[in-house]
């Protein structure tokens, strides 16, 4: 049976295609901290639980294609928080942001086209825009600067007549990168200049540290017509399962065209969308404080990170992620290395080879990225049966 070239060349996800591995070393026995995934321990709050349990409809039937209107207006509150003024028709409901970025991509480009992104990024992007053949076209960061854009020219020498758009997430994964406002002035102009959307994957908009200035590219009015801004509620609300994200932008035609995705699937769940709702109604406070809880991980984990002989990572600034320069030649055959032959008294770790975060052949076959989503005393725990793993993983290989 002949399978479709789409399919065949779609990547499998980095982040999880080694869980046969993880899943082997449990049944051994063995306690895996898994820093591999952005599923945070943090717990959602209990608004989105009560409002599901209160649900007391005797049909569960079809929601709107393009979300529940309450939903929407609880998100044009929350953006407003952010000086962001949506209409009720400039935002749609999507089954996560995942379903947001394929939408997004699937009505800018055609086949064959292309959309920039700044390497390392989000390994879905790739995925993604591959699965209806576009053409993620990278734009290489290097962790030595923090994960930085380069300068205007080198992202401009790389625009040809097939570009149709820039795709990033700020704050960054898997890098923690949160971009400067003159980096996002930067993009702004460029897209402005080359008539070109931007996809501004904002997910991990409430995770920036050190008292950094957060600007989103909804904030820069001169573009607003060619901005779509991606978001979720995965991350903030600590709500993975519940996959609802959003589309939003000022461009109304973009909105209607979006629009028809939507209907394709008919409708984003009706309980998820009512626990949503509520979550959108979070005090800020929740905030304040997942943030400082973030921080402490942040510093827990690079401070350990700093300590371990030739591993090269700058201080990540955003989201909960460090992507990291590993002293080994082949990071995917550590990882694998540390699921099947060692531990620390029955334990060890799980990380996400870096490379799939690459389109550029060759780029992050050292580097790991490792999510800090774990409590302090795990984390701990997960750092030393690193830096122990990396000693005796260089040593079986001198």
């Amino acid at each position: 049976m002949k399978f479709s070239n789409r399919i065949v060349n779609m990547q499998a996800s980095p982040i999880r295609k080694l869980v046969p591995y993880a899943t082997k070393a449990k049944a051994d026995g063995k306690k895996v901290y898994h820093l591999n995934i952005g599923q945070p321990d943090i717990k959602t709050p209990q608004s989105f639980f009560d409002a599901v349990k209160n649900f007391n409809e005797e049909v569960l039937e079809y929601s709107f294609s393009q979300g529940m209107p309450e939903l929407i207006d609880a998100i044009r509150e929350y953006y407003k928080n952010y000086d962001m003024d949506f209409d009720q028709d400039e935002i749609l409901i999507t089954n996560g942001g995942s379903e947001a970025l394929m939408f997004a991509i699937i009505a800018i480009a055609d086949a064959g086209d292309e959309i920039l992104s700044p390497e390392p990024f989000y390994t879905n992007y790739n995925g993604f825009a591959s699965a209806v053949d576009v053409n993620i076209i990278p734009i290489t960061t290097k962790a030595e600067n923090g994960f930085h854009l380069p300068s205007r020219n080198e992202i401009e020498s790389v625009i040809t007549n097939k570009t149709r758009g820039i795709v990033l997430s700020n704050p960054g994964n898997p890098t923690g990168v949160v971009y400067t406002r003159e980096e996002i002035e930067m993009l702004a102009s460029i897209a402005k200049q080359h008539d070109l959307f931007i996809i501004a994957d904002e997910v991990y908009r409430e995770f920036v540290y050190d008292g950094l200035e957060y600007t989103s590219f909804g904030n820069i009015k001169e573009i607003q017509d060619r901005v779509i801004i991606v978001d979720s509620v995965s991350k903030r609300y600590s709500a993975c399962g519940a996959r609802i994200g959003s589309i939003a932008s000022k461009n109304k035609e973009l909105m209607q065209q979006i629009l028809k995705l939507c209907q394709g699937r008919l409708c984003v769940p009706t309980l998820e969308q009512i626990g949503s709702i509520e979550l959108y109604k979070t005090p800020k406070s929740y905030f304040e404080e997942v943030n400082a809880e973030y921080k402490r991980r942040r510093d827990l984990v690079y401070k350990k990170l700093c300590e371990m002989e030739g591993v090269i990572c700058k201080e990540p600034k955003g989201a909960f992620y460090v992507n990291v320069k590993l002293p080994v030649e082949n990071a995917e055959d550590f990882v694998i290395w540390m699921l099947k032959d060692f531990d620390v008294d029955g334990e060890t770790v799980m990380m996400a080879p870096s490379e799939g975060f690459y389109s550029t052949p060759g780029l992050g076959k050292d580097e790991v990225r490792i999510a800090y989503i774990l409590n302090e005393d795990d984390l701990t725990k997960a750092m030393d049966i690193l830096k122990k793993g990396l000693e005796t993983y260089r040593n079986l290989n001198k």
